[in-house]
């Protein structure tokens, strides 16, 4: 238990939207990026993603650019289940598997697709952190679910949006 306990101190995991608005996008990318290296910098070096499309992969591809300048931290993929990715495009599965293949460890929750499955990746990705960073616009959804979530837990959140 000791261990574990010690790895959440060192985890943050991200949630947040699947759509990001065009003219958002180049600003919230860079925000991830700069929150990112200040965590590294505060000693953070596994980073918890969810694998769902808009801000988790774009959060998981910040994560491993990263690496090459921060080869200690760890990308860690909390999946809800195989088949996540069936009704996707090919280009969104073609960046999806590209992210599997870089990723430093892979956690499936589920085979196939149950009821409940994102919200229980999504508790876990919260229960084994103790920051918390977002893509948080509005209310309802499995974002704000989340967001709501770790303020519960009384983990660190912050929110890159620009709503505040």
């Amino acid at each position: 238990m000791q261990k574990k306990e010690n790895l959440k101190n060192y985890t943050v995991c991200f949630t947040g939207h699947r759509k990001i608005p065009e003219r958002e996008r180049e600003t919230l990318a860079l925000r991830l990026r700069e929150t990112v290296v200040t965590l590294i910098e505060r000693g953070y070096r596994y980073f918890g993603v969810g694998g769902a499309l808009g801000f988790d992969t774009l959060a998981a591809k910040t994560v491993l650019d990263l690496k090459c300048d921060y080869p200690q931290i760890k990308l860690i993929l909390v999946l809800p289940c195989k088949n996540q990715t069936e009704k996707w495009s090919e280009y969104d599965k073609t960046v999806y598997n590209e992210i599997l293949k870089r990723a430093d460890k892979v956690r499936y929750l589920y085979e196939n697709y149950e009821q409940g499955c994102m919200h229980a990746r999504n508790r876990l990705l919260v229960d084994e952190s103790s920051v918390c960073v977002c893509y948080h616009t509005h209310s309802g959804g499995g974002t704000d679910y989340t967001v709501g979530y770790a303020y519960e837990k009384k983990i660190e959140v912050i929110n890159l949006a620009s709503w505040r």
